[in-house]
């Protein structure tokens, strides 16, 4: 009697296994990256109501970041600011600009401007502003050079493997207390005299960055 299945028919149920393997692998590397907050989150960039550039306002004029954001350096909250701090200037500069006019009913209604949150943390993530910066963090290790952005997006990922990685080893975070609101800061060219004052900082301050999930999570 004839064979039935040809001699390659006794590999198949390799190559069907290795081939599922290699698609399961192939499935998890697209899901760890595509559907990580570093593809989704990064790079977000929505319209808002109004354009505000901060690259005017900050980079040119050197409007000071608490000017807007005032409770950043007491509260865990770095606060939006209401239409009547907007109005502080536009009474008088650009007072009849068109792209404006959504701040200047604002202003003459009390209805707040709807801003669009652009860094948003989980309900289930506890996160702390001016904790960070007692500690030395300055705002551009989360938020980047936001001085020099037209348009503000995302540029990290704010996932907890991302804050995890700084609580161990804040070193290249940390910087004195001058520089926490310059948005352009960058560690000094010899890592060595980074690890110092890093090192200095944390003795000063007695820093313990937790990595206990009842930190983040309360």
């Amino acid at each position: 009697m004839p064979q039935i299945f040809p001699p390659w028919a006794n590999r198949a149920p390799l190559f069907l296994g290795a081939g599922l393997a290699v698609g399961a692998l192939a499935a998890t590397a697209f899901i760890w990256y595509y559907f990580s907050p570093k593809y989704t989150d990064v790079g977000y960039q929505p319209v808002q109501p109004v354009p505000y550039s901060h690259a005017l306002h900050v980079g040119e004029l050197g409007l000071d970041c608490r000017y807007c954001h005032s409770s950043v350096e007491t509260a865990a909250v770095a606060s939006i600011p209401p239409t009547a701090t907007c109005m502080n200037c536009h009474q008088l500069v650009g007072r009849d600009k068109e792209t404006l006019e959504p701040i200047r009913q604002s202003f003459s209604t009390g209805k707040p401007m709807r801003w669009i949150r652009i860094h948003k943390m989980p309900d289930y993530a506890y996160f702390d502003h001016s904790m960070h910066l007692r500690a030395g963090v300055g705002c551009s290790s989360c938020h980047g050079d936001v001085a020099a952005m037209e348009v503000v997006q995302q540029i990290e990922p704010l996932s907890m493997g991302w804050c995890l990685d700084c609580h161990r080893d804040p070193t290249p975070h940390l910087r004195p207390r001058s520089e926490l609101f310059n948005t352009a800061w960058q560690p000094p060219d010899d890592p060595q005299q980074q690890v110092a004052f890093a090192s200095q900082v944390s003795q000063d301050l007695v820093l313990a960055p937790p990595e206990d999930c009842s930190a983040c999570h309360r």
